[in-house]
């Protein structure tokens, strides 16, 4: 679970620094950088498997596209910063497993990783990337510190079963010696000395290589990390059927929701129980009622002779409709709630506009769903309650009127001065008096004339050609079709809605 980010340097995101609760709405503006945040969530996560290099190819452009390295540098006219810098405090489950098999347990699952890397202006040939590690570090946030940490609303129990172990030192540190600098992987007990490595042409971090025997709490952090997703849930792959030996995991992509399904409702068992199956099968379909009426039964179509899975929907009317002809905000919503059943499922669910394909009338089933598929702070992790979180962002004014308001981060370009140069950085603000605005670091408030924008975007288009102008207000309407806004009736309606009771 990320429980705080903060970034520099990374594309727009400079002194950027977010908090995060279980469940975390992003609206802003197309353009402004609400998703160079998921970016930067995602490299990290990369980075914890992949090379250096790898993980930046991996990062999209403003056109979507596999970037080029230097476009993620922050960027003034033709000047790019020369470094970037990450610091990720998160919770990591207790135990876990390496690549090997072998089996780890966290000396203490909350932990803050910090990491500088650098763009090698004047490399050389020897070098096979032009980024470099400047420092990367992995401590540990003590039990006591950990309320003031969390700024989010919890519950002690809560707390006391995701904060676990206790720590004494550091678990990676960066030393310098003479002109090197030196990446230290230090072993969970006290005895033994440290794993030392020159940063100069590191090819990956350090925290990516490390197993279960070396430091079992640096490669749960590791794991954790691994876990932070960015979901593009696509149609097409929602649509395919499994065969019988697919992985039975949902992927980025939503590719294996019928295997994925077919094990939560056998519970991993080839043979199933009859009373099991109805009952996942029966919470699948009511979770899906919540979007469309017409709902009876979910279940799987086990194809023996072909050995192919496929998720199919029944209607009250008793006819059955194969993946392949529901819509794509049906099959989005289905995948969710499927998500939501799996203990399997840890880490952090990004999801952008995840109202796409959603009538706004049901719009609200959908943010239910997100919500609780996060953890619930109110109760101890379990299987029931993984340590999971979801983060979302949207321009949509349908979502954000639905969302709790202290759930609600607003992304707004600001124009910044910094040796001379002005530039535009993307700023995260919430709403006043809620607990961000409350922490000890507070974050700055989104101003209400914002809020009422997003709420209420025709209004605010009508005030903005006003100020220009009653001629130029009149010319608009008489040139333009009239709009479903301007009807008489409509504008009557919400005069009496705005009318005092």
């Amino acid at each position: 679970m990320l429980t705080r980010l903060k970034v520099n340097g990374f594309k727009n995101l400079i002194e950027t620094d977010v908090r995060f609760g279980p469940f975390t709405c992003i609206a802003g503006a197309n353009g402004v950088g609400k998703s160079n945040l998921f970016d930067a969530i995602s490299f990290l996560s990369a980075l914890s498997e992949k090379t250096l290099m790898e993980a930046a190819l991996s990062v999209r452009d403003e056109r979507g596209h596999t970037t080029d390295i230097r476009s993620l540098f922050h960027r003034v006219g033709n000047e790019y910063d020369l470094e970037m810098a990450f610091e990720a405090e998160m919770i990591v489950p207790r135990t876990g497993v390496d690549d090997l098999g072998q089996e780890a347990k966290a000396s203490i699952t909350f932990l803050k990783y910090n990491l500088v890397i650098a763009y090698k202006a004047n490399g050389t040939r020897q070098s096979s990337s032009p980024l470099e590690i400047r420092r990367e570090e992995l401590a540990h946030i003590t039990l006591g510190e950990a309320r003031q940490h969390l700024s989010f609303p919890h519950k002690e129990e809560w707390r006391k079963s995701a904060i676990q172990g206790r720590r004494a030192g550091a678990f990676i540190s960066t030393e310098e010696e003479g002109e090197s600098r030196i990446i230290k992987l230090h072993r969970d007990q006290s005895s033994g000395r440290p794993v030392s490595r020159s940063a100069m042409n590191l090819p990956r971090t350090v925290l990516s290589t490390v197993n279960a025997a070396e430091s079992p709490t640096a490669l749960l952090a590791k794991r954790e990390m691994q876990s932070w997703r960015l979901l593009q849930l696509e149609p097409s792959a929602l649509r395919r059927p499994d065969e019988f030996t697919a992985p039975a995991h949902i992927e980025t992509d939503g590719s294996h929701l019928a295997a994925t399904l077919n094990r939560l409702a056998r519970n991993g068992s080839f043979y199933a129980n009859d009373e099991d199956e109805s009952r996942i099968f029966g919470q699948i379909a009511g979770r899906l009622s919540e979007l469309i009426n017409d709902v009876r039964e979910v279940s799987i179509d086990r194809d023996e002779r072909r050995e192919l899975l496929t998720v199919q929907v029944t209607g009250r009317d008793q006819t059955t409709h194969p993946a392949r002809a529901l819509s794509d905000g049906t099959l989005r919503f289905l995948a969710l709630a499927v998500l939501e059943l799996d203990p399997e499922v840890q880490g952090v669910l990004c999801l952008e506009e995840p109202e796409n394909g959603i009538h706004p009338e049901r719009i609200p089933a959908m943010l239910r769903l997100l919500q609780d598929i996060a953890s619930d702070p109110d109760t101890p992790i379990s299987p029931d309650n993984p340590l999971r979180q979801v983060i979302i962002n949207t321009h949509s004014p349908a979502v954000v009127a639905q969302i709790p308001d202290d759930s609600l981060l607003v992304a707004e370009a600001k124009e910044t001065l910094r040796s001379g140069q002005r530039f535009k950085r993307v700023v995260f603000s919430s709403m006043e008096d809620t607990w961000r605005t409350r922490s000890d670091n507070a974050t700055n408030v989104v101003s209400r004339g914002t809020v009422l924008s997003y709420l209420n975007p025709v209004e605010r288009l009508e005030t903005e050609l006003a100020r220009n102008g009653s001629a130029e207000l009149h010319s608009q309407r008489q040139t333009q079709p009239r709009r479903v806004i301007d009807r008489k009736e409509i504008q009557l309606a919400f005069s009496e809605m705005d009318a005092p009771q």
